[in-house]
């Protein structure tokens, strides 16, 4: 796995908005409101980074991007050089929480609550120290 990729990525200006594509990675894409390049460079950046990661994570094999001067433009495209430093995406989604459910006596969640307990947290940090890992 590299640490850094850079790929170009397509902004097509329309009276709608900008629609962003990336020609090496077929289903990598985003857009922005008309008008608003700075939002489509930062939405860009996002989706090649989470695409990457992705891929990564399937173990797919990633594309060597094709030089500027080997890709077609249609009128309204501009190119634009998209790079990405994989070791912050990676450490970010990792520790991307997801919710869970869980089910309390409501003599317990009452006395929680009535001490302004964290049960997300408690329940992290029992959860760790359960697993060895705190």
């Amino acid at each position: 796995m590299k640490n850094t990729y850079a790929f170009i990525a397509l902004f097509d200006y329309a009276e709608d908005g900008i629609n962003v594509t990336f020609p090496d990675l077929p289903g990598c894409f985003t857009c922005a409101d008309a008008g608003d390049t700075e939002t489509a460079l930062k939405n860009a950046k996002e989706a090649l980074g989470l695409h990457l990661f992705g891929m990564e994570q399937d173990n797919d094999a990633i594309p060597k991007p094709t030089p500027i001067t080997k890709i077609a433009l249609d009128k309204n495209q501009i190119p634009v050089l998209i790079d990405v430093f994989m070791p912050a995406i990676r450490a970010t989604a990792k520790t991307a929480f997801v919710k869970k459910t869980l089910s309390l006596p409501a003599w317990l969640a009452a006395m929680a609550d009535e001490r302004k307990v964290n049960c997300s947290k408690l329940f992290q940090e029992a959860l760790k120290s359960f697993l060895g890992i705190a």
